[in-house]
């Protein structure tokens, strides 16, 4: 009886979504957006906030259409899932064209921007991208902060999950008239992925997973995986006979870096790394641990970090500065769709034994939790179905990618995904971290995994030629076979 409910409910939003999408306001027209010199096509659909309700409230999905450059052969399109949760896709255009250019060749790339994110009903804590991230330390974050980002944001908040994103998403499917699409899910965005197998398998032709988010782990237990891809860090820098000479005690130089800060902030007077003028730069431990594990997402930015704790344990923070830097406006996430989602869909399921052993680590312990801890019991509560976190099975083309470093999602992640999928292939690619295809030749294993479907005979002897860890070993930029990121490596991190 059960099941047979499950399975009546299922069918009805199924229903649903393909009537609504016969009659739904629709605009597609010709546009520029930024970061792409070509004339794309930028599109507009109403949809139901509640799916359940299709003549209450609506929302305006908002998405961009980067035609094939030759689109002779009407190739099935690719739709890019964003990750976060919190990233608007249609944000990443210009990154992705250059990631996704061997596929644009063929085919069609469609960014829909997540409800909650980009122009899509945006929910967004506007503190967390005006804030001084110079002066401010993560301690200083408090219940009022989250009491105020609440006040701002609009809408039934309980219907901005990740179920009727795909939604979402399978709408502007029908609407562009395709009756499948490939997709590409990076970080958050292979969680979306799997949602989307599970509830509307007919309507995909081939899925790439990078840097798995499975349904079944928690997002949001960061310290184990954080310390092992610094670890690992740790291991190549004293591998590598530059980095080992230069930083032959660099362990514990953060081990004394993160005493000395935990006793009491340090406080600076620097030139604003952007605009020059006197700035005050507090530098607490949970500033510091932040700033390197945002590191550790990109081959090229973990390059950085040995000089930088070097510099900072004998007193020069300017270094790290310039790190910090770039986390001003936000770093393109939506905050509150952020909380939103993993307070509700995540860390419901995280009991306090799950957190005790995430922070026995020798990285940070528990601070990565502490965002977390401090929003999710004052945030509003939605639920899904217990059906929502069972393993997804579907018989889908898909070729799961891990890199071997990841601080976030490690090959770990990718086994879930891989025992549960029958049609699968996982490459775990050494000497990479956080989504694969941003910054290696699998992008080009993507274009060739789209044109073959046989996700196990792809000719990956490309990846073999990713070089070692490098890093920096002085101020003026000097390094140990350090190769500065190509176009093709821009996009997400």
């Amino acid at each position: 009886m059960l099941k047979s409910g499950i399975i009546i409910s299922l069918f009805i939003l199924l229903v649903s979504v393909k009537a609504y999408s016969q009659n739904q306001q629709f605009t597609l027209e010709n546009c520029h957006v930024d970061g792409i010199r070509s004339q794309v096509k930028c599109g507009e659909l109403q949809v139901p906030e509640n799916y359940n309700k299709a003549d209450g409230e609506h929302i305006t999905i908002n998405f961009v259409v980067l035609p094939a450059i030759d689109n002779s052969d009407d190739k099935t399109p690719l739709m890019f899932l964003a990750g976060g949760p919190g990233q608007a896709a249609a944000e990443l255009a210009s990154g992705l064209t250059n990631v996704f250019y061997e596929v644009r060749k063929t085919r069609d790339l469609i960014l829909v921007d997540q409800r909650g994110t980009g122009q899509s009903h945006p929910l967004q804590c506007e503190d967390a991208v005006d804030q001084n991230v110079y002066a401010l330390a993560p301690e200083d974050f408090s219940d009022q902060d989250i009491k105020d980002c609440l006040k701002n944001l609009t809408g039934d908040l309980s219907q901005y999950n990740s179920e009727n994103a795909i939604r979402d998403f399978e709408a502007v499917r029908e609407v562009l008239g395709h009756k499948q699409i490939n997709i590409y899910g990076g970080s958050y965005g292979t969680r979306a992925g799997l949602v989307y197998m599970r509830m509307f398998p007919q309507s995909l032709r081939s899925v790439v997973l990078d840097s798995v988010g499975p349904v079944e782990v928690p997002i949001g237990l960061f310290g184990q995986s954080s310390a092992r891809s610094f670890s690992l860090l740790l291991t190549n820098c004293q591998k590598e006979s530059s980095c080992q000479q230069a930083f032959p005690q660099l362990e514990q130089e953060f081990q004394a870096l993160l005493t000395r800060l935990e006793q009491a902030p340090a406080q600076v007077d620097i030139a604003h790394p952007r605009l020059g003028t006197q700035t005050k730069f507090v530098i607490s431990k949970a500033k510091l641990l932040g700033t390197i594990r945002s590191q550790l997402y990109s081959v090229v930015t973990r390059s950085l970090v040995p000089l930088v704790i070097h510099q900072a344990y004998l007193g020069n923070y300017m270094p790290l500065a310039g790190l910090v830097a770039q986390t001003e406006g936000g770093q393109g996430i939506y905050i509150g769709l952020l909380f939103n989602i993993t307070c509700n869909e995540d860390y419901p399921r995280i009991s306090p034994a799950d957190f005790e052993q995430d922070a026995d680590n020798n990285f940070g312990g528990d601070d990565s939790h502490f965002g977390f801890k401090m929003a999710c019991p004052l945030w509003p509560k939605y639920r899904p179905s217990d059906a929502f976190y069972k393993p997804v099975i579907a018989d889908i083309p898909t070729l799961i990618l891990s890199g071997d470093l990841d601080p976030v999602t490690p090959p770990s992640n990718g086994e879930y995904s891989a025992k549960s999928l029958p049609n699968n292939h996982h490459i775990v690619v050494k000497n990479t971290a956080h989504t694969v295809a941003m910054s290696t030749c699998a992008s080009d294993l993507v274009n060739e995994f789209l044109t073959l479907l046989k996700p196990k005979m792809l000719d990956e002897s490309c990846l073999d030629d990713i070089p070692n860890e490098s890093f920096m070993t002085n101020l003026n930029g000097g390094t140990t076979s350090f190769e500065p990121p190509t176009e093709a490596q821009g996009g997400i991190h």
